[in-house]
């Protein structure tokens, strides 16, 4: 039988049996747990398997192969620094809540997203949350803000999940597509994914059936129905968001702005830090980059540069 994983605990899994919907307490064959790879999680919500239900297992189940992914969207492990955690696997596109007030949300941790999903080809956009707390001056400055990460292809969404308001626009956005939903703690995730689920506690009750109950699953990624071909992968809170696998040399490449003046600065080798004829320095003297966008690069690769 073959399935997506819906749930992982660590040490079960909750697979979605492919074409009749029906989940799956699974557990996973070992030699998946050492296969070389870096990462604290050899599964992650998101990733199609192949399993069996023998009939001596008293009704769970054994993954014994997974399918390649065709994207993923990983961080740094917070236990192990030289592993790394993949948060959610085959998206079709990436939302990332964030907040201007109560709590703000940094623009080096939405640029570090932004940057994660450039590098796993993976869209994304942004959903500014709380607009009910925003005052004339915040709705001013969320207005320059949204118009900037758009004229970079990331589009976004302006809402309230507190009052419901345009979370509409949200749901549109949902449709036929498995999407990760991702953010800082308290920036009302929780709520909007209420919100957007319907029955929402019947899903999350049904799904949690299956899981390990002597585990503590809260730090665990969920993909919840909307409706059937419709899913939101749910993860929990990130409080940091450690880039994974992107040498120095290749950062700039994950900013579209910069990209598209790489081969015009003076070195082929130019890091856009101090050197001469840099076309990406020039472009931001000249107004033509985001200075806060040029400040997550810079903090980026010094991040990178420490590590490698």
């Amino acid at each position: 039988m073959t399935g997506t994983v819906v749930k992982s605990t660590g040490s079960w899994y909750v697979v979605r049996e492919a074409g009749t919907g029906q989940l799956h307490r699974c557990r996973l064959r070992g030699k998946f747990k050492n296969q070389g790879l870096k990462v604290s999680n050899p599964l992650a919500v998101g990733d199609v398997v192949a399993f069996e239900v023998p009939e001596q297992s008293e009704g769970a189940g054994v993954i014994h192969a997974i399918e390649p992914r065709r994207n993923y969207i990983i961080r740094r492990s917070v236990h192990k620094s030289e592993h790394a955690h993949i948060v959610a696997a085959n998206l079709d596109q990436a939302l990332l809540v964030v907040t201007l007030v109560s709590p703000a949300t940094s623009f080096g941790f939405i640029d570090r997203f932004l940057v994660t999903a450039e590098a796993y080809h993976i869209p994304a956009r942004l959903i500014f949350n709380k607009a009910d707390l925003y005052d004339a001056d915040t709705l001013d400055y969320q207005a320059q803000v949204a118009d900037m990460y758009a004229s970079l292809g990331y589009p976004s969404v302006l809402c309230s999940a507190e009052t419901g308001a345009d979370v509409a626009a949200v749901a549109s956005l949902l449709p036929n597509k498995v999407s990760l939903l991702s953010g800082h703690s308290g920036v009302g995730k929780s709520t909007l994914i209420n919100e957007l689920v319907p029955d929402l506690d019947l899903k999350t009750a049904e799904i949690s059936a299956f899981s390990d109950k002597g585990k503590h699953t809260t730090t665990f990624a969920e993909m919840l129905e909307v409706v059937p071909g419709t899913y939101l992968i749910d993860t929990p809170g990130i409080k940091e968001l450690g880039l994974v696998d992107v040498p120095p040399a290749e950062l700039a490449g994950y900013f579209p702005e910069m990209r598209a003046l790489l081969g015009q600065c003076r070195y082929h080798n130019c890091q856009h830090v101090h050197e001469p004829g840099c076309a990406v320095r020039e472009a931001v003297d000249q107004g033509k980059l985001a200075v806060p966008r040029y400040e997550s690069y810079l903090s980026m690769l010094a991040d990178e540069d420490n590590r490698h």
